[in-house]
């Protein structure tokens, strides 16, 4: 009994296989002949009208400008963003009396820095004799001179952390 339930799985096995050849034969036989009895393109119809043709030809010509000038520019963004990482982005002024003679807030330190914490930090100290400028530069946020309380508030005011 279990040699013929095995004969008879083992037989249904193969014409389940062959049943299953046959059927992908078949359906690449209907995809051949679909094929070659379908018209070419996707829109045969268009070539038989010229005015459907023409239009189709000019759009096409007016989406490939599109296209161009998207590309040219998107060439152009990427220069701009590269060039602006250079250009002022971040700011801190700060302004004091750092003596006891002279009167308001005349002196100021101001801190100009790109995109990369990189730039200067412009320190103006005014007295009643003399007006003194001092000027530090700033490469990544850091300088290689101590800083000033001021010149250090001005960092921070321009998004640079600053250790004491």
């Amino acid at each position: 009994m279990q040699s013929m339930l095995d004969a008879l799985q083992s037989a249904s096995g193969v014409l389940a296989l062959t049943a299953l050849i046959v059927a992908v034969v078949a359906l690449v036989l209907v995809l051949v002949r679909g094929r070659q009895r379908a018209p070419q393109g996707l829109t045969p119809w268009l070539a038989e009208d010229p005015i459907l043709d023409r239009l189709l030809a000019s759009q096409m010509q007016r989406l490939d400008g599109v296209a161009d000038e998207l590309l040219a520019q998107g060439a152009r963004i990427r220069v701009m963003e590269a060039a602006s990482r250079h250009a002022v982005q971040r700011v801190g002024l700060v302004r004091y009396n750092p003596f006891e003679d002279t009167g308001g807030n005349q002196s100021f330190t101001l801190a100009l820095l790109d995109a990369d914490a990189s730039g200067v930090v412009l320190t103006s100290l005014h007295s009643r004799q003399a007006t003194r400028v001092y000027l530090r530069t700033i490469v990544g946020g850091r300088c290689d001179a101590a800083l000033s309380v001021e010149e250090a508030e001005a960092l921070r005011q321009a998004g640079v952390p600053v250790q004491a």
